[in-house]
């Protein structure tokens, strides 16, 4: 049974610059930690991606997956699992709020594997990918790498 993790970080930047290094999923094997490949398969008309490519090695979730995303205004971004070798089902998404002089970023994911696994284990999994991708971010944001 699927469950949802979620935790937030600010971050010191607007969010437009946030979301620049979100959206850079070529990027993403430098600052992530657990995604080794990225690949964009599709993209909107305004050249944003639709499908993506991941290869990922979180520890105890190693995948090559295909995600969905979907983009909501300008500070909202969330996926969907299309395919994946390990997942049953994989649900995230990130909200940027403006905060004062930064941004609150707001990571949410919910995953089901295929495999059978304690609820604490894929619970600690999902929140250090979180933790992990939200450190990560704050870094290359904070760094002027992402613009």
């Amino acid at each position: 049974m699927a469950e949802h993790t979620s935790s937030s970080i600010t971050i010191d930047a607007a969010p437009a610059d946030v979301m620049t290094v979100i959206a850079d999923f070529a990027r993403y094997p430098d600052w992530t930690g657990e995604v080794k490949e990225a690949e964009v398969l599709a993209t909107d008309d305004s050249g944003r991606a639709e499908q993506v490519r991941l290869v990922m090695d979180a520890g105890a979730i190693k995948d090559d997956q295909t995600l969905r995303y979907t983009w909501v205004g300008e500070n909202e971004v969330s996926w969907t699992l299309v395919k994946s070798q390990m997942l049953r089902s994989l649900d995230g998404s990130y909200v940027l709020k403006a905060a004062g002089s930064g941004t609150e970023v707001t990571y949410s994911l919910t995953v089901d594997v295929k495999i059978p696994m304690l609820g604490m284990i894929k619970r600690k999994a999902e929140k250090v990918i979180i933790d992990r991708a939200l450190a990560g971010l704050k870094k290359r944001v904070e760094s002027g790498e992402g613009a």
